[in-house]
């Protein structure tokens, strides 16, 4: 039997997927079961609608309180979240609303008043309204941490530790992660009852595309620039890592100056600017979009060829999930890293359990070639032609004697 089966008549109406993912198989009846999941699946596996559609199931929309709590780290994640919880929740009394910083929260607190069934927000909203008696925990059942792997880090442990803390007794508690690293396994269990364990691996995935690693060799103040030119490459949509905002803002402005075919996100972007960033992004008038990990957390973006390491990532899983957004839906990819020389020991360790030896490229004639500056240079270099070879002919001898 289907897991689809186990969901109510309406939810099974709306289900238009051939079949369901291995992580939907595998969390729909264990959250329906009121289980206590830690669970790590693959970017782009379907993880959302594994937790959306037992929590859809369980609520009941003619009650009038907020019976679910979903935290992501980033704002773009909890609108996407939203909107999923939107489209399959038309015409019942399922209520949602998101609440994230960067709105009115004037108007999220109105909204509040009406008792919506589920609720989606980002941690420092969310802490706030919770603080201010707005936002009441104490009747949640179910809490999802989507991203767990960023909402249990030291920055919103003990923030996220509330959330679960003040909700109602028994409550279930869901988390979620492409990552789930040991220590964050040890915080997860002190919060949770018995949790149950589930794993997808990415060979567990269907129709997965080639993914090619590589690595270019430039100096740190020329990154920018090599950012620009890949910006022109026909048929590149990438998504460009670097490690902080400042850096995201310092490439925006010199980029911007040039005209270069690039968009930045950053959390320090007004919930408008970051709409407009992403459809530029989306529709293609942008090739490439630099974010910092957090601002780009869950973002579904199809069609994505490329995956930039503009700065190199400070742990695997770190290099692992950036590098997951390309090759999906059996589409190929490549991911690629700016290496300057500091970095090229840590890209080393990075990717020592790579199925294969990351290839090294340089620019060459307008575009990004595998090879270094010898090789290309030797393989590309006019060959000499040879010198011309006279004939010899020996000197006329008229009217001489031999001697």
């Amino acid at each position: 039997m289907s897991v689809v089966q186990l969901l109510n008549e309406n939810l099974q109406a709306k289900w238009t997927f051939n079949e369901p993912m291995k992580i939907q198989e595998e969390m729909i009846p264990a959250m329906l079961d009121g289980a206590d999941i830690v669970a790590q699946s693959p970017t782009g596996s379907g993880k959302t609608l594994a937790f959306v559609l037992p929590i859809l199931n369980k609520v009941d929309g003619k009650k009038k309180q907020t019976q679910a709590l979903i935290v992501a780290p980033s704002q773009e994640l909890a609108m996407q979240i939203v909107n999923v919880i939107r489209e399959w929740t038309e015409g019942t009394d399922i209520t949602v609303q998101q609440l994230i910083g960067g709105a009115n929260s004037a108007r999220q607190i109105e909204k509040l008043k009406k008792k919506p069934t589920i609720v989606v927000g980002t941690p420092g909203r969310l802490n706030e309204l919770a603080r201010a008696g707005k936002l009441k925990l104490k009747e949640v059942e179910t809490v999802v941490l989507d991203e767990c792997d960023q909402l249990l880090s030291r920055e919103y442990r003990v923030v996220v530790k509330s959330f679960i803390d003040g909700a109602a007794f028994g409550r279930q508690v869901v988390i979620v992660s492409a990552t789930v690293t040991e220590e964050i396994e040890l915080v997860a269990e002190r919060l949770m009852f018995e949790p149950k364990r589930i794993i997808v691996r990415p060979e567990d995935m269907p129709a997965s595309g080639k993914v090619t690693h590589s690595f270019v060799k430039v100096d740190e103040r020329d990154k920018t620039d090599l950012l620009r030119r890949l910006s022109y490459q026909e048929g590149l949509h990438a998504l460009a890592f670097v490690n902080n905002i400042d850096q995201v803002i310092m490439k925006e402005n010199k980029l911007k100056f040039r005209d270069a075919k690039v968009v930045t996100l950053h959390s320090e972007m007004k919930k408008e600017e970051r709409q407009k960033t992403l459809q530029a992004f989306r529709n293609g008038e942008a090739k490439i979009l630099i974010a910092t990990d957090i601002a780009a957390r869950g973002l579904d973006i199809d069609g994505l060829t490329h995956v930039i390491h503009v700065d190199v990532p400070r742990t695997v899983e770190q290099y692992l999930h950036r590098s997951g957004r390309t090759g999906r839906a059996g589409a190929d990819g490549e991911v690629i890293a700016f290496l300057s020389y500091r970095d090229e020991k840590d890209f080393k360790k990075l990717t020592r359990d790579l199925p294969k030896k990351p290839i090294q490229k340089i620019w060459h004639d307008g575009a990004l070639v595998e090879g270094n500056s010898k090789t290309v240079a030797t393989n590309t270099a006019p060959k000499a032609a040879k010198p011309a070879v006279k004939k010899y002919t020996p000197k006329s001898n008229k009217g001489g004697k031999r001697g």
